[in-house]
């Protein structure tokens, strides 16, 4: 049966456009109570038909049962014989989703719009996904995974030009690949660190002292120095033990674990509307940008890099302006360290644009950008060849990356440039942003710090019910996340559009209201 259907789908990947989708077009009628009376005039209707970009993708969410339902309740405690399942959101059928749509095994079919923690990029059951995925290529990628620091196939290379290459950042031209986001900050950390002793050192050519080789095996100085990474208050960058030094979300994720002694610089906790704190929120970026080259300066582990996120997404969704980000990188040139932008949840296109810090117009690029999630593969690309290692295996592992993720990656940017889907985000964002500008208006105690505002879909607010609010929107049929203490965080994927938007604020409204 599984089979069958998968096939099915797999079909419907090669026919055409105005065939694939006669089903979920939409039709908003004069009775549909979209973001039409969340701001009546104000916000423009969605086109009369609109047709979504995934087949078999449902019209509407489906609720047959409470969540979990007994079928996902049998589910669960069959997992939770094995498996740890004490952080699970919901237990998904991932056969009966589409689209924007994520289904349970009780039949229930939710409006996604955090989408596996931002990290589903073009929808469920995506035919062009899985026409990637039984391609030969594909196959053989699979059955005869790479250790690729030491057997990588023939057309590597080509693999990587042809996808994570072809929309590497401005002034970034070569890539480290990774297994997850931690693993690529993890390995950008430590390349921040051979990078800064090669200097030290007196460049590439100057051999480590029997004093270094000796120290290192002991961990102790100077083959072991004592150097750091210094991140932000509230910032997420990964779980594995170096990462985890530079995480300062939430306590959870660090109680127990042995941490580095590295600083951390204040993120600016800007007030919003921000078109009526302009001045008090330029002093506290300057506070900001101020502590963070003293510590640089002044810090006893002399810091050789800075590591930010473009919103400091699981801290809370927190914001900054594109001036913050420009003075960071002006103070990390003038003090000779490296400049790591994080992407990992920003990047693919979730902000408008491509890379989220794109929004920032740099003069000068970052030293390395990391990314992961949305691009389903993971690493660091950087421009400088000096931030390869000066000699083999400093910077290795068995997989090294895996080249079946990076062409998953290259069907997913393909499907990104064949619907103009970053650009759809950026005009979806819009229109969602002021339906819920509208919403804040008129419930100003449950939505409150409304943010992100010409971020694509990358929105958040804080609400008093947070927890309350999240847990409630699945009964109507809405898949949503929070962050932070008290913050709803979306993150639909980029095939999201104005008739899912209108879902969303239909519902947003039925639970702030009641």
């Amino acid at each position: 049966m599984q089979s069958s259907k998968m096939t099915s789908i797999f079909r419907t990947a090669y026919k055409p456009r105005s065939l694939l989708h006669p089903r979920a077009i939409r039709c908003i009628s004069p009775t549909t109570k979209p973001a039409a009376t969340v701001a009546a005039a104000a916000i423009p209707e969605t086109t009369t038909y609109e047709h979504a970009f995934i087949p078999n993708e449902p019209t509407r969410p489906h609720v047959r049962t409470a969540i979990p339902g007994p079928e996902s309740k049998k589910a669960i405690a069959e997992l939770d014989r094995v498996f740890d399942i004490r952080s699970l959101n919901m237990m998904a059928n991932y056969q009966n989703s589409f689209g924007n749509y994520i289904a349970d095994p009780d039949g229930n079919v939710l409006l996604d719009v955090y989408a596996q923690i931002a990290s589903i990029p073009v929808g469920y059951s995506n035919p062009a996904l899985l026409a990637a995925a039984m391609s030969p290529e594909m196959a053989s990628a699979m059955i005869n995974r790479p250790a690729l620091g030491n057997f990588p196939q023939h057309d590597w290379a080509s693999i990587l030009e042809t996808g994570i290459l072809r929309v590497a950042p401005r002034g970034l031209n070569q890539v480290f690949t990774a297994m997850a986001g931690s693993d690529a900050n993890e390995t950008a950390y430590k390349a921040a660190f051979m990078w800064k002793r090669r200097q030290e050192r007196g460049g590439p050519d100057a051999e480590f002292t029997a004093d270094e080789i000796t120290s290192s095996m002991n961990n102790q100085t100077p083959g072991s120095p004592h150097m750091s990474i210094l991140s932000f208050k509230s910032g997420f960058h990964g779980r594995l033990f170096g990462s985890l030094s530079t995480t300062r979300s939430k306590p959870i994720h660090k109680l127990d674990i042995p941490a580095f002694d590295w600083p951390q610089a204040s993120f600016p906790l800007l007030k919003y509307p921000l078109e009526q704190h302009v001045e008090e929120n330029m002093a506290e970026e300057a506070r900001c940008l101020a502590e963070t080259e003293d510590l640089i300066q002044n810090y006893h582990n002399p810091v050789a890099a800075v590591v930010v996120e473009p919103v400091q997404s699981e801290g809370g969704d927190n914001h900054a302006s594109p001036a913050f980000f420009r003075g960071l990188r002006d103070i990390t040139r003038r003090n000779n360290v490296l400049f790591i932008v994080d992407e990992v949840q920003t990047g693919v296109g979730a902000t408008g644009k491509f890379w989220a810090h794109d929004h920032w117009e740099l003069s000068q690029p970052p030293d390395m950008v990391t990314f992961s999630k949305k691009a389903q593969t993971a690493g660091y690309y950087f421009g400088n060849s000096e931030l390869r290692p000066n000699k083999p295996y400093r910077q290795f592992n068995t997989w090294m990356g895996d080249p079946a993720k990076a062409i998953l990656f290259r069907a997913i940017i393909q499907e990104i440039e064949r619907l103009d889907l970053v650009q759809n985000t950026a005009d979806v964002g819009q229109y969602l942003y002021a339906g819920l500008e509208r919403l804040a208006q008129q419930y100003p105690h449950e939505i409150q710090n409304l943010r992100g505002k010409g971020q694509g879909t990358f929105i958040a607010w804080d609400s008093p019910r947070r927890d309350d609010f999240t847990r409630r929107a699945k009964m109507l049929g809405v898949n949503i996340g929070g962050s932070g203490e008290r913050a709803v965080r979306l993150r639909p994927m980029l095939i999201f559009q104005k008739h899912h938007a209108d879902i969303l604020l239909e519902a947003t409204e039925k639970l702030i209201s009641s």
